[in-house]
């Protein structure tokens, strides 16, 4: 429905006195800090790796900035299609109807980030907590597998609830549940409606307040009664914010601020108590005696299942420090818990090899469910998926620091690792079936060891190509390419044979670069000679674009159609002259020209004796040594010898591609 223009302007005085009023938060808001100017400067920069880092750091990527630009506008307007994805996956608002949103549309360089904006469709912009809060919610309703540990009954109604969040969302609950952690059941009172207490649960589990409240006749009480009860229930558990949501839930911007609010202080709280009580508690063992440790299932941080993760062989200060957090020593834990088993600390390190440790994590089914692996075992019929007097260990194939670092993404949804750790936690996010936390270390490893790769090779004088020290990464391109494949992450693969492509010369003559290109050739199963080999079409794809690109930004193209007129073959001629020493004008004869040639000649050999290649002074040389008139004469001659080395590779492999 169109607007009048009164109406309009009478919405947005509306708007703007409620932004006075400190009760509406713009979208867009103005941000002068420095970290917001460096996420800008590498948007127009197109530096993935910064803007990793500064999302990472917390920067609101939807701000503006003093010129009234936000990051994601920067990053379409300079044609930074990888930025602008990256922007998108992280929450970037793009809404269609917005003054914003309209600006990225039509201020998008090209047609590819035109159309990558429109795949995400403004209005659906990636919210990064919604499956964290979709889960919390599910939780009030799923009875497969049984996770909750109390019981709340009202008039004829009854609610299984988890203590843990519980505890960490109400001050209420958190006090009575810290002075009886045993407690089963707990009973509201008859003056308070059922569906009250429903709907402060669902607020309480990151839900939605339904506009609906539920009162009328035949449900025994009427809709005033209902608001009376959630207000005397939200000033109970002091959960004011309840009572103010309620309110707010007939204006749909501030109702929908308001949630934004709630979930994101829901996960503050959920990651203080996950900090607090299932980090501070894990517990470090020898591997030996990992498996006979007895932790009581009625415990103060009510976990009801152990994850064990072992020592790895070449490191034994793994476990020493995780997140800057250190971990009690064997038979030892941090805080006051019930039933938790303190025995004698173990013997001293051998003087010849230290023994394993192990380091178990108490946790919560509740929130392991996030992952397939979990949900699947503890769904069957399975040892772990049993009732017991101790809980369950159940083992992991990962390190400690990975394992703490799933557990994190489970209770959080935060995933800040280092690029050394990122195949690591793919590997373990692929063998957990955790699909985001997957997709989220491919993007650190696409991003951050991407370095600051140009959008066209830079070439120095003599035509190789010089990588930034950004560039030199922490990262084994290899290993990259082959966990791709073997987690089937495609972006994984791209990235790999885009870095290949853009530093082709630095591995083209490596063999381990050719068993990479026959492990690719022989993933085709039934292979057959007129198959393609799907490594090096992407590395082919992406060689040809970082020496088209240069052309494509410059309008190179275009000049050179242009200047193919009358009298080109005699410029061409003369500038190839004139990079052979000869100027037009002068005459050198025979004699002359015999002389520069054998005084070249003569350079080429003492260079050669040298073990270097001569430089004339301004000269540009391919990667072959050769002269090339001018750096995109270069670019080309170099493309071609970039491919014929592919050629001679499929040959030297037997390969046809």
């Amino acid at each position: 429905m169109l607007l009048r223009k009164d109406q309009l302007e009478a919405s947005l005085h509306e708007e703007k006195k409620l932004i006075e009023d400190g009760r509406l938060k713009e979208d867009n808001p103005l941000d002068l800090s420095e970290g917001f100017n460096k996420l800008c400067e590498a948007c127009r920069r197109g530096d993935l790796k910064l803007c990793q880092e500064m999302i990472t750091e917390g920067v609101n990527i939807n701000a503006r900035d003093r010129f009234d630009y936000s990051p994601l506008i920067l990053a379409s307007l300079c044609g930074h299609y990888e930025v602008v994805r990256l922007l998108l996956e992280s929450g970037a608002l793009c809404e269609r109807d917005t003054f914003q949103g309209e600006r990225c549309l039509y201020n998008a360089l090209n047609d590819r980030i035109r159309n990558l904006l429109l795949s995400y469709d403004y209005s659906k912009s990636a919210d990064p907590l919604q499956p964290f809060a979709a889960h919390i919610t599910s939780l009030l309703t799923r009875n497969t597998p049984q996770t909750a540990d109390i019981l709340v009954t009202a008039v004829g109604e009854s609610f299984h609830l988890h203590k843990f969040i519980l505890s960490a969302r109400s001050p209420y609950f958190r006090k009575k549940l810290s002075a009886a952690p045993e407690t089963t059941s707990w009973k509201i009172p008859p003056a308070i409606p059922p569906q009250a207490f429903g709907i402060a649960m669902r607020y309480v589990y990151l839900g939605e307040i339904p506009t609906e409240l539920g009162g009328g006749p035949g449900t025994g009480f009427s809709e005033d009664e209902i608001l009376e009860g959630i207000d005397k229930i939200s000033k109970h558990l002091e959960i004011r914010s309840l009572w103010e949501a309620v309110l707010e839930s007939d204006d749909r911007r501030l109702s929908r601020q308001r949630r934004t609010e709630e979930v994101g202080k829901g996960r503050s709280q959920l990651e203080e108590w996950f900090l607090n009580n299932v980090l501070k508690h894990k517990v470090l063992v020898d591997m030996e005696k990992a498996d006979k440790v007895k932790w009581d299932s009625n415990n103060g941080i009510f976990a009801d299942v152990l994850l064990r993760a072992d020592q790895p062989f070449e490191d034994p200060q793994d476990n020493a420090t995780v997140n800057g957090s250190q971990t009690p020593p064997p038979g030892t834990t941090q805080g006051s818990l019930n039933n938790i088993p303190i025995g004698p600390a173990s013997n001293p390190l051998s003087h010849n090899r230290p023994s394993r440790k192990s380091t178990l994590f108490p946790a919560h089914r509740a929130m392991l469910l996030r992952s397939e692996f979990f949900s699947t075992m503890f769904s069957s019929g399975f040892r772990e998926a049993q009732a017991h007097a101790h809980l369950q260990i159940i083992p992991i194939d990962c390190s400690p620091l990975v394992l703490e670092t799933v557990l994190t993404f489970l209770y959080t949804e935060k995933a800040d690792f280092p690029l050394d750790m990122a195949i690591d936690v793919l590997f373990a996010a692929d063998l957990l079936l955790i699909d985001r936390l997957k997709q989220k270390a491919a993007l650190v490893i696409s991003t951050l060891g991407n370095g600051t790769m140009p959008a066209s090779a830079d070439t120095d004088i003599v035509g190789t190509t010089n990588p930034s020290a950004e560039d030199e990464e922490n990262i084994d391109i290899y290993d990259v390419v082959r966990a791709g494949w073997l987690t089937r992450v495609p972006r994984l693969e791209e990235f790999g044979a885009r870095y290949f492509a853009y530093r082709l010369e630095n591995y083209i003559d490596e063999e381990e670069f050719a068993d990479l290109i026959r492990e690719s050739a022989w993933r085709i199963k039934g292979r057959q000679e007129t198959d393609s080999i799907e490594l090096l079409d992407d590395i082919r794809y992406y060689l040809s674009e970082r020496f088209r690109l240069r052309f494509e930004d410059t309008g190179m193209e275009d000049m050179l159609d242009e200047s193919n007129g009358p009298g080109q073959g005699e410029a061409d001629e003369n500038e190839r002259m004139a990079v052979n020493g000869v100027d037009e004008g002068v005459d050198v004869g025979m004699e002359g020209l015999s002389s520069i040639e054998a005084a070249d000649n003569k350079g080429r050999e003492e260079g050669d004796r040298d073990g270097e290649v001569p430089q004339m002074a301004g000269a540009i040389r391919t990667l072959d040594g050769e002269i090339a008139g001018d750096e995109f004469a270069s670019d080309a001659m170099n493309y071609q010898i970039l491919l014929g080395k592919i050629d001679k590779l499929l040959d030297r492999l037997k390969l046809d591609a």
